[in-house]
């Protein structure tokens, strides 16, 4: 088992349309693999809730979800960091596996909602942050880790990171749609 790097901006992948997955590759050993990787990658990441191929250095059209994202209350005014990597460590959340996503709905109504992204770094450790406009609700339809085609619809903060994913998939950052960018000491992230 490997953990992989994150890719930071400015590297040229992210900024790349990322390549479809043939349907008759999904059960290979690489694309299985890097599916594996990648979820042992997020389960090791302090703070974060979606990663996209893209950010591990692979140009294909591929994100992981954490149903992290169902359950954290994002009306909360701060998050407890210290609370949040105990609550995160001891649970073993699923990561729902996205290959070749498209965006089938989406709802009229948006929502300036914060973002920040693990490939989007300050050298001085403090985290990036800004607010970006999303839809309140999406429904997709992608291949999950088994080649089965499946539809979800989404709101909230899952619809969030599955928009904000797929922008990964498409080349495209927060910070190139987020307002009012700031940075944040890292003891007072907010989700």
């Amino acid at each position: 088992m490997s953990k992989l790097s994150i890719v930071a901006e400015p590297s040229p992948i992210l900024r790349l349309i990322s390549t479809e997955v043939p349907i008759q590759k999904i059960g290979s050993k690489k694309i299985q693999d890097l599916i594996r990787d990648m979820s042992e990658t997020l389960r090791g990441i302090e703070v974060g809730i979606g990663l996209a191929a893209p950010q591990v250095g692979e140009n294909l059209r591929i994100f992981l979800a954490s149903e992290e994202a169902l359950v954290i209350n994002r009306d909360e005014k701060k998050v407890d960091v210290e609370k949040y990597k105990e609550s995160k460590a001891s649970r073993n959340w699923k990561h729902f596996v996205f290959i070749n996503p498209k965006l089938l709905k989406k709802s009229k109504n948006k929502k300036r909602l914060v973002e920040g992204c693990l490939s989007v770094n300050d050298p001085s450790g403090e985290i990036i942050y800004g607010k970006v406009d999303r839809f309140e609700k999406i429904s997709v339809e992608a291949y999950n880790e088994h080649g089965k085609k499946f539809k979800v619809g989404a709101k909230g903060l899952f619809a969030q990171v599955l928009q904000h994913e797929m922008d990964h998939l498409d080349g495209i950052l927060f910070i190139d749609k987020a307002k009012e960018i700031r940075k944040i000491p890292r003891e007072e992230v907010n989700l």
